[in-house]
């Protein structure tokens, strides 16, 4: 070959590398906002997680807070309802969850306030087990947040939740 076509051939291997080059960043440049346009809004991710101070929640009482556009129950619970929710046999339950794996915390128990059947917000201190009645279809859960009768198919959703003090609990 001579040398005149060795350089054609070196020069025609250049371009289609830089054309395919100019067009990978292209492509690159088009997608890169339908892709980023699904990560959620800054709104929203200052709502992920919550900081609650639970000093002010007295034994027994049932305090409600917001995350995620959701209700969450904080319940400081008294020691009778503790034994009444580890003593349940767990036979007795339609979806069976043991109050150590529900509760990280022997006295605090967080769940989200949504009915498992229809979403309803239940109402605490409420029916036979004196933990929620959802008043719309009759849906009773004991003092861990599980359902013992009623048509919810499932217990009260335990939120991802760690304290960070004694006084301090942080949700999401």
């Amino acid at each position: 070959m001579s040398g005149a076509a060795i350089v054609d051939q070196n020069r025609r291997d250049f371009l289609f590398l830089a054309t395919g080059a100019v067009g990978a960043v292209g492509v690159g440049a088009v997608v890169w906002p339908l892709i980023d346009q699904m990560n959620p809004d800054a709104s929203t991710l200052a709502l992920a997680a919550i900081e609650v101070d639970i000093t002010a929640i007295q034994e027994g009482q049932i305090v409600t807070v917001k995350w995620r556009g959701k209700p969450v129950f904080i319940r400081h619970r008294t020691a009778k309802e503790i034994d009444e929710a580890v003593n349940t046999p767990i036979s007795e339950l339609r979806d069976p969850q043991t109050d150590a794996e529900r509760v990280k915390k022997a006295p605090w128990l967080v769940v989200v306030g949504i009915c498992t059947h229809l979403g309803c917000v239940p109402l605490g201190h409420e029916g036979k087990y004196d933990g929620w009645l959802c008043p719309c279809h009759g849906s009773v859960y004991d003092t861990s947040g599980r359902i013992r009768q009623g048509p919810a198919p499932l217990n009260l959703e335990v939120p991802e939740y760690a304290f960070l003090s004694d006084t301090k609990v942080r949700i999401g």
